[in-house]
């Protein structure tokens, strides 16, 4: 698979990658790979919550509220 980035963008991930330490493409690999997981964590979650609804595992609004408040002040 080729992945092809603007000059511009390639100079950021060369200093993106300076920084940390690797080479640029092991950034982009690492960002990637991370991508993928986050995504499936997300889609794994909503699978959850949408189980949860349909057994009536509800939260009220109030409730809701002050859970994200509490992710939100992390």
């Amino acid at each position: 698979m080729e992945v092809h980035f603007t000059p511009e963008q390639e100079d950021r991930l060369a200093q993106l990658a300076s920084a940390e330490g690797i080479a640029p493409t092991q950034l982009v690999h690492d960002a990637a790979l991370r991508r993928l997981e986050d995504d499936a964590q997300f889609r794994a979650a909503i699978r959850k919550g949408i189980e949860q609804a349909d057994q009536g595992q509800l939260i009220d609004e109030a409730e809701m509220d002050a859970r994200v408040a509490r992710m939100l002040s992390v």
